[in-house]
Order: structure tokens, then C-alpha cells, then sequence
């Protein structure tokens, strides 16, 4: 039997991904993955703030009074959030201006604020940090491989590199709010495509799945 820890974990990464499956946190999404950087800062972002914002919350779990836990949820989110602000402003200037106002807006980003309401405030901190951690690299490489692939197609390269043959011509499509669009429900339709598969698998040898969750 696979441990709650792996479990929290991979949940994060495909069966309740954020954006595949939840299905929130998408205006930021789709704003910030017109260059792959700019899908893995804010990725890595979303990750350190929804890490550290689940570890404190489920500390003091015990402490937050119920009348006021979602204001307090707020401003542990928003110390966080300032401080990747802080951060990227000092060490990756370029970047932070590429993101602009969507760092801050982390802060009101309905993934963490679930997570941290739903999950965080009533769990240990052994539950909480591989549950993060899921969430937050699940948001990660989905945003990275969006972004990669509107780069691709719409610039002709990945972070600068250029992949496209000579002559390509860039599909400007793709470097706009649409191809965004359209880009995410590819991916969506292979999470669902991958997901049938594995579960008619499973049917077909109920021994061998039975056998992977003893």
C-alpha cells in the first residue's frame, strides 16, 4: 500500500492537478504562459507560497480562532507572497516585470486559499508539505509544458532557443489570449485521455490493481 505522504503527492501532480482537474487558478495561467520562463517562475512561485503558507496554517491550526481563520489565512498568504515578490524583484528583475501584477495576485489565487482552508487547517504537517509540494509542482508543469508548446508555435522557439526549422513562420495564434485557450484544452483533453486509459486498464487486470493497492 502506497504511503499518505506518496499519495498527497502524486494526487497534486495529475488526479486532482490544479488546473487539469480543479480547474482553478486559470486567469494567472493563461496570462503568464506566453514564454516558457515565465510558466516556470510562476510555477516555482505558486510553489514556495503555497509550501509555506500550508506549514504555518497547520502549525497553528489549533491557535487560528474559527470567526476569523479566513483573514488570517489571507495575511499569512500575502507575507509569502511578498516575500517571492521581493525576491524575484532583486534577483530576476526581467522576470518579475514579465509577470507584473500577477505575483501579487497570488495572494487571491483560488488554489492556495483551497488548499489551505480545506486542507491545511485540519492536517499535521506531515500531510500538508507532501500535499504542497503536489500542488504546487502539478501547477508547475502544467504551466511550463503550456507554455513551451505557445512559445514554440508562436515564436519558433523554447527560452530563447530557436527549435523550428529555417523559414518557419511563427503562428502568432499562439501568443495570444485564444491560442492560450486552445492550448490548455489540448492539454486537458490528454489528461482525460491518459486517465480513461489507465482506468480501462485497470479493469482489464483488477489482480494487478488490487495487487498495486495492498
Amino acid at each position: 500500500m502506497r504511503s499518505t505522504a506518496v499519495t498527497l503527492f502524486s494526487n497534486g501532480l495529475v488526479r486532482e492537478n490544479p488546473l487539469l482537474t480543479l480547474m482553478i487558478g486559470l486567469c494567472s495561467a493563461l496570462a503568464v504562459t506566453t514564454a516558457t520562463v515565465n510558466g516556470i517562475g510562476m510555477g516555482l512561485s505558486m510553489t514556495f507560497v503555497i509550501l509555506m503558507s500550508e506549514v504555518v496554517i497547520s502549525i497553528f491550526r489549533n491557535q487560528i480562532p474559527n470567526a476569523i481563520r479566513i483573514p488570517i489565512f489571507i495575511i499569512i498568504i500575502a507575507a509569502f507572497t511578498t516575500v517571492i515578490e521581493y525576491i524575484l524583484k532583486a534577483w530576476f528583475p526581467a522576470l518579475s516585470q514579465a509577470m507584473g501584477v500577477f505575483i501579487p495576485l497570488i495572494v487571491v489565487n483560488c488554489i492556495i486559499m483551497g488548499r489551505v482552508e480545506g486542507f491545511a487547517s485540519k492536517q499535521p504537517v506531515r500531510n500538508v508539505i507532501p500535499d504542497a509540494l503536489g500542488m504546487g509542482i502539478g501547477y508547475t508543469w502544467v504551466l511550463t509544458g503550456i507554455a513551451a508548446v505557445r512559445e514554440l508555435l508562436g515564436n519558433g522557439a523554447i527560452l530563447g532557443i530557436p527549435l523550428m526549422p529555417e523559414g518557419y513562420t511563427p503562428i502568432l495564434f499562439f501568443t495570444m489570449p485564444p491560442g492560450g485557450f486552445f492550448v490548455f484544452a489540448l492539454f486537458i483533453s490528454l489528461n482525460i485521455f491518459i486517465k480513461s486509459r489507465l482506468k480501462s486498464a485497470g479493469k482489464q487486470n483488477p489482480a494487478k490493481a488490487e495487487g498495486g493497492e495492498a
